[in-house]
């Protein structure tokens, strides 16, 4: 049964919603004393006419002009009707609208709305949560429950009181032209479990509920919003099928019911009658045989199922007659109200019939709150509706939905990201759609769109030959309709697209179907096939999440689209623990404090401490902020995406030589405790010899910071030709920049200049101080690529960013990305005499052509946030294990007491001042980079931090990011940002 609602303290008992809506003349009902004095002096205080006027609930806009508010105005005041059901517009101006009338009004109104998925279904500036197929392919209906619930709390506070929903037709009829889609499927049971749990969520936060279409719309091939839809079925029929959902929401004490514009002949064989208007169902099954006692309304009066039939006023009158208690959305209302006192004087419907419907609808308002009625606040009204916690429930709904209807030797979640090259071509969507720019998060993809559904073969035939290196195809089939005639919006070139590449090419084509589920029977041959239900930005990105295994699949299919893909249809999916893209609040994040970071940035772009910059932030594994500021160059000629590459400087020490090194020492290949010349004999005799692994990795050898070197291959402000060419060749190939390149023995140089560095003096304790040192990551470069005997940007790409699907995490961007979506750094004036985009900032790593241990990587902010998390998780992402130890741990602990630093990795300074927000946990690790870039990861929060810029644009010289502390503010908005357990 439902949970009891009282409003303040004037309801004394309320068993259950049923008795509350018993108005039966014959029965007691039980309600409080106050509560039955305000309806006995409301009704008393109401004239026959008026009294009838409150059987209208009138149909309102808040998107039309003055004629029409004029109109409803004289409606509320001239005819006292009894309630608005408002249509489209949005939410401010209808709230205003409501005030209005309201304020008018001699007796509060009943304010409606059709809002079967959301204040979206008939508002603009709305959420839209998910359709009810949608949610009948979820697993658990206490989701159905939440919807409902936020749905209900965004009417409430829209002055909101009865909610047409949910629908309650059992859709077995996949030539359905009108509900479809807005059922919960084709099983009774389903139907009527999730019903329960929508009226629920609804009326357990005070706002009626209205099951509809009774006695069931789900068996038809009409649209009774243009004809009347006949139903054949007799009563043993309907009573097994139609009439079960409706049975099991009495009893769980829906608040209202809506008859259905139909013909059952079977029951009422007057031509022509529709269940509206028929006595012997409306009184006769409804309110009789079934026992219902709670409001009956009419679907719409100016339907066309009913209104071809009979005029205004006429069909009013049959309706009420009918036994409905309110008259909905009628065409002429005075017409009416003057056809009804007629009936009255002559003797067809009596006024104590009246006054017995007019007491059930005020006992409905009292229920509501209308007899103490207060105006809708319009301060905060977009905000208050705008709830995060509702984003968390729309995530959930549509992440529970996604159903896998085939999955050939489990190619879904995709595995072996470097071996398995992945195409996406979306058709019927837009360029830059969240399904194509979620796929991109996971894997460099190959990405085509087809916006034109109905486009022609050559549109699709243009697009094979660029395929031919790809395994899986991924056809995202989006902007689909509910027309079985015009399969779905599916064009016949798409279907021979799909067709073709199924059978004349070895790829494996994934389809994933963003529309209406019937639609599958189309692709019963294909061996990979998603349901994704719905069309938007949230069911978008969800359905990629589970092909790349962020997610499960969960979902069944709510209905039978054919033999072969009957209901209950779905086949569950793994997890392979790759990040997720979500809400703040669905990892207990608050949107609101986030936002801070916009101001933030805002000010770092206006103070000019960079012109753009990426902020992206991680919690339990799920990206919960990801966004881009500003533009590439002052000048603002390109803004800055999140798929913007930047040069991450001194990232580089720990985002790929440390990587290589942590290898190495996972492997048991080297111990940190040895001295350097056991793994380097060529530094044997020199002063780096004796170097501890550990103590160059912390900082403490007596390396100097850096040096120069850059400095030895110029002479008057110009390049040697003995290091550099114009033109690249067999003898000089290394790109410094585009149109200058280093010799190829440039890297031997740099070595032998970094071994003769003298060390700097030692403490009087015999041991170095702690001195950040550059050159410590020149050594460990050559070392790992001594005893991996292989370039480090191979190893690191073939081990590491390729398996982790990392695109834009790479050396030499240049060579896989177009010079356009990398941020310039340096208007270099002293060195290079350029600017310096797509190649190295660091001149060191420069000289080598752009590899070093010290500087060379460059990334956008996703792709080293999945490096990162995987070093939280120690190793392991996305089903492989990149570490088998607990490395990562033993190289992210301080090593030496008055030093901050692990080994590689930076830690925060135990005082507070150190490159991290002050309320970052002892476990946190990670690096700052010299061009204006930071990667934090906190293991005890399970939190990750990612700021990119490129702050040394135009000018190196420029510290601003660090003067306002913007970075670490950020940092500090973060943590700020997390919701204290309860």
């Amino acid at each position: 049964m439902l949970k009891n609602f009282s409003v303040g303290v004037l309801i004394l008992v309320f068993l259950v919603m049923g008795p509350l809506m018993s108005f039966n003349p014959s029965e007691e009902i039980i309600v409080s004393t106050r509560e039955q004095q305000w309806v006995d002096s409301v009704l008393t205080s109401l004239t026959p006419a008026q009294r009838i006027g409150q059987l209208f609930m009138v149909a309102a806009y808040s998107n039309k002009d003055q004629k029409h508010v004029n109109h409803v105005d004289s409606l509320v005041s001239q005819y006292n009707i009894g309630g608005l059901m408002f249509m489209q517009g949005g939410p401010k101006r209808q709230a205003i609208l409501t005030n209005r009338f309201q304020g008018q009004a001699k007796v509060p109104l009943l304010v409606a709305m059709d809002a079967e998925w959301g204040l979206n279904m008939r508002l603009d500036s709305s959420m839209h949560f998910a359709r009810q197929m949608t949610l009948g392919a979820m697993h658990d209906e206490r989701y159905v429950y939440l919807m409902a619930r936020e749905i209900a709390l965004k009417m409430k506070r829209l002055g909101v009181n009865v909610s047409f929903s949910p629908v309650l037709d059992v859709n077995n009829n996949a030539n359905n032209p009108v509900i479809g889609t807005r059922s919960f499927g084709e099983s009774k049971e389903t139907v009527s479990r999730y019903g329960v749990a929508y009226i629920r969520g609804l009326q357990d936060h005070g706002v009626m509920a209205v099951a509809k279409h009774f006695p069931g719309h789900g068996d038809t091939d009409t649209d009774s919003h243009y004809n009347l839809p006949i139903l054949q079925h007799d009563m043993k029929r309907l009573t097994e099928v139609e009439l079960y959902p409706f049975k099991q929401s009495f009893d769980a004490g829906v608040m209202g019911v809506m008859v259905a514009h139909l013909y059952l002949p079977n029951v009422d064989s007057t031509k022509n009658q529709a269940a509206t208007l028929s006595k012997p169902i409306v009184t006769g099954l409804l309110k009789e045989k079934m026992k219902y006692k709670g409001l009956v309304f009419t679907d719409a009066l100016n339907m066309q199922g009913v209104s071809r039939y009979h005029k205004p006023g006429e069909l009013d009158l049959k309706a009420l007659l009918a036994g409905n208690d309110v008259l909905l959305f009628p065409e002429d209302v005075p017409t009416a109200v003057d056809k009804i006192t007629k009936a009255v004087k002559k003797g067809q419907i009596t006024q104590a019939e009246i006054d017995q419907r007019v007491r059930k609808i005020l006992h409905a308002k009292y229920w509501a709150g209308l007899n103490k009625y207060k105006p809708v606040k319009l301060e905060n009204l977009e905000q208050d509706i705008d709830r995060p916690a509702s984003r968390v429930v729309q995530e959930q709904l549509y992440e529970h939905a996604v159903t896998v209807v085939e999955n050939e030797k489990n190619l879904i979640p995709f595995r072996n990201l470097d071996t398995l090259s992945i195409a996406s071509v979306a058709v019927g969507a837009s360029v830059n759609n969240a399904f194509q720019e979620t796929m991109a998060n996971y894997a460099p993809v190959n990405r085509f769109t087809i916006p034109d559904r109905y486009a022609p073969d050559s549109a699709f035939t243009n697009i094979i030959p660029q395929l031919a290196d790809n395994d899986v195809v991924v056809v995202s089939i989006h902007g689909m309709n509910s027309t079985p005639a015009k399969n779905y919006g599916i064009g016949t070139g798409t279907l021979a697209f799909i067709q073709y590449l199924r059978e004349r090419t070895d790829k494996k084509v994934v389809v994933a179907v963003m529309g209406n589920a019937y639609s599958l029977k189309l692709f019963e041959d294909n061996k990979w096939v998603v349901a994704g239900y719905e069309d938007n930005p949230i069911s978008q990105s969800l359905v990629p999440q589970v092909l790349f295994g962020a997610r499960a699949a969960q979902g069944k299919l709510p209905i039978s689209a054919s033999a072969k893909y009957t209901a209950g249809t779905g086949l569950p999916t793994a997890t392979l623990g790759r990040l997720k893209y979500g809400v703040p609040e669905s990892v207990g994040m608050d949107s609101k404090t986030l936002a801070q970071i916009d101001n933030i940035a805002t000010e770092a772009i206006a103070y000019a401490a960079t012109p753009g910059m990426q902020v992206l932030v991680v919690k339990d594994g799920t990206v919960i902020y990801n966004k881009a500021y500003g533009h590439y160059t002052y000048d603002a000629a390109k803004p800055v995406t999140r798929n913007t590459i930047y040069d991450i400087a001194s990232i580089t020490k720990v985002a790929a030589t440390l990587q290589a090194i942590m290898f190495l020492k996972d492997q048991g290949k080297i111990s940190l405790d040895e001295k350097l010349g056991t793994y380097l004999p060529e530094v044997n005799g020199t002063n780096k010899e004796n170097l501890v692994l550990r103590d160059i990795l912390a900082h403490q050898a007596g390396l100097k910071p850096g040096i120069p070197t850059w400095q030895k291959t110029i002479d008057n402000r110009k390049l040697k030709e003995t290091f550099y060419a114009s033109t690249q060749n067999d003898t000089y190939m290394n790109e410094v920049i585009p149109g200058v390149y280093s010799i190829n023995s440039m890297e031997d140089s740099l070595w032998a200049w970094t071994v003769k560095t003298p060390l700097m003096p030692k403490h009087k304790t015999g041991n170095y101080d702690y001195a950040y040192s550059d050159l410590g990551f020149y050594i460990m470069k050559r070392l790992a690529e001594t005893m991996l005997n292989q370039p480090l940007e191979e190893f690191m790409d073939q081990n590491f960013y390729a398996p982790l699907g990392l695109g834009t995490l790479t050396y030499t961007p240049l060579l896989k990305h177009p010079r356009e979506i990398i941020a310039p750094t340096e208007d270099d004036n002293y060195f290079r005499k350029n600017l310096i985009r797509g190649t190295v900032h660091d001149q060191g790593a420069a000289m080598m052509g752009g590899v070093g241990g010290h500087a060379g990587l460059f990334s956008n902010a996703n792709d080293l946030a999945i490096l990162m998390q995987m070093n939280m998780n120690n190793g392991n992402y996305g089903g492989h294990k990149y570490y088998t130890s607990e490395v990562v741990s033993e190289f992210a602990a301080r090593q030496f007491e008055g030093s901050r630093r692990g080994l590689g990795w930076d830690k925060p300074a135990p005082d507070g001042n150190g490159p991290t927000s002050s309320l970052a946990s002892p476990s946190t690790f990670g690096h700052t980079g010299f061009t204006g870039t930071a990667a934090w990861t906190d293991p005890d929060n399970k939190l990750i931090y990612i700021f990119l810029s490129n702050r040394v644009y135009p000018d190196a010289s420029n510290n601003k990011l660090v003067k306002y502390n913007i970075r670490t503010r950020i940092h500090d908005v973060i943590y700020k940002a997390m919701v204290p357990k309860t």
